[in-house]
């Protein structure tokens, strides 16, 4: 069976009983198949920087990083929210292994000089994710790389989600705060074809975070050519009607 790769961030990682309700869902489906957790953790970045003192810019949707920021970043995600997330998933019975986008040779890395210590993850080489899956554990991936040469970076957790995915050719489900793409009258989008999606873009309805969660989203359904979901947190059930071919928040079309 395909595993199921789940992107969790936002107000989602602030809201223990959301998360909780959300991981006794993962443990449902995981009776049918894998299931892979990437997660992000901005508002705890923002918090952390702000106590070391640190200012916090994004281009794009996406957070400039520089290097002397790193340690602070690394702390946050890779420390302690991917610490609160492998407790909780133990508690949900899902046997969880905390991991870096780097493990095992996971993914590879071309940094992005324009936002700093921020990496470009590709899919490299799937040997220990098949080896946790086979033995029934659920990897829990932050959404930290590390560089050839070391250096450690900060990665987009949508599109680090899609980089596993692709490594792992499973169905990605990208949660988010909003019940999906949403239309220039906040209404949702049920399907997005490319096309659709660039006309979207084009007129400014999708932008920041979304447009990189699309991005990941299209790049991903390219790629195993396959459909990509884009749903809300809000009602963890929704997982289980996917599961069931029920549409449900934004399906990405390839």
């Amino acid at each position: 069976m395909k595993p199921v790769v789940l992107k969790m961030g936002g107000r989602l990682l602030q809201d223990r009983a959301a998360l909780d309700a959300l991981l006794t869902v993962c443990a449902s489906i995981k009776t049918q198949r894998p299931v892979i957790l990437v997660h992000g953790g901005g508002d705890q970045v923002d918090q952390w920087l702000a106590k070391f003192g640190f200012n916090t810019e994004k281009i794009d949707g996406q957070r400039v990083s520089p290097a002397e920021q790193m340690p602070v970043i690394t702390g946050a995600l890779a420390g302690a929210v991917n610490a609160e997330m492998v407790s909780r998933a133990m508690l949900a019975g899902l046997k969880p292994v905390g991991l870096n986008l780097s493990a095992g040779g996971a993914c590879q890395f071309t940094v992005n000089q324009r936002l700093g210590a921020v990496g470009i993850a590709k899919p490299a080489d799937p040997a220990l994710l098949e080896v946790l899956l086979a033995q029934g554990f659920t990897p829990v991936f932050s959404s930290i790389g590390i560089a050839a040469d070391g250096q450690l970076l900060n990665v987009n957790a949508d599109l680090a989600a899609a980089a596993i995915c692709q490594l792992v050719k499973g169905q990605l489900v990208l949660l988010t705060d909003v019940p999906g793409i949403l239309d220039g009258q906040m209404q949702l989008i049920a399907q997005l074809s490319p096309a659709d999606a660039a006309k979207l873009v084009e007129q400014g309805i999708i932008k920041g975070g979304m447009k990189v969660k699309l991005d990941a989203a299209l790049d991903t359904a390219a790629v195993l050519k396959s459909n990509i979901v884009v749903a809300g947190w809000q009602h963890p059930e929704d997982l289980i009607n996917l599961m069931q071919d029920k549409p449900v928040g934004t399906c990405i079309l390839y």
